[in-house]
């Protein structure tokens, strides 16, 4: 069983897209990495506020699949 999503991370950028750090984390969760993607033009419109030359986003995996939980026997 996998319990894993993707998320936006609203990243902020000096001049030349140098130095990138991320702002913020957008809170809605998608079920697959195209989802994510396709919903990042919105979430950077929504992120105009941030006081940056230039923003991204990027979509980043969270959560875990059964493989990855440590002390699992992996002998099937």
């Amino acid at each position: 069983m996998s319990s894993i999503f993707y998320v936006i991370a609203i990243m902020g950028c000096g001049d030349g897209q140098t130095q990138c750090a991320q702002q913020r984390i957008e809170t809605v969760r998608y079920a697959n990495a195209a989802q994510c993607q396709a919903a990042m033009p919105a979430a950077l419109q929504r992120n105009t506020d941030l006081d940056f030359p230039t923003l991204t986003a990027a979509c980043r995996q969270v959560g875990t699949s059964m493989a990855d939980r440590p002390g699992r026997d992996r002998r099937g």
